[in-house]
């Protein structure tokens, strides 16, 4: 049986790694998007999102929180926002060394959600 990309990134740990490189060392310092989390509990944030984009790419559903939509209602994102998120992370991703081939599918799962966010 094939593994899925969850399983194939090294699980829950391993995406916590990605996530954290992501936020520190991309998002947080991206003048583009980084006031959207002026406010926000990063540790929370942080496990939060681990938790999601390890559901997302396969793993076990441990995500609790509340929908796309609702979860960006009021921030009115706009697609370079969107852009920014979707490259930051196709960039974490590349750091800790994976394929393209597997980035690109994570993207696409993420590009999925785009209508729920954009706009709100």
């Amino acid at each position: 049986m094939e593994e899925n990309l969850y399983e194939k990134l090294g699980g829950q740990e391993s995406i916590g790694k990605v996530v954290d490189y992501f936020y520190n060392e991309l998002v947080l310092k991206d003048e583009t998007v980084n006031q959207f989390f002026e406010h926000t509990d990063m540790e929370k944030q942080k496990k939060h999102q681990t938790k999601f984009i390890s559901f997302a790419l396969g793993g076990p559903n441990q995500y609790s929180g509340q929908s796309m939509a609702k979860a960006h209602q009021g921030m009115n994102l706009q697609p370079e926002h969107f852009n920014a998120i979707v490259n930051h992370l196709h960039d974490a991703l590349a750091h800790y060394g994976v394929s393209e081939a597997d980035i690109d599918t994570a993207l696409t799962r993420v590009a999925s959600l785009r209508d729920d966010i954009l706009f709100k």
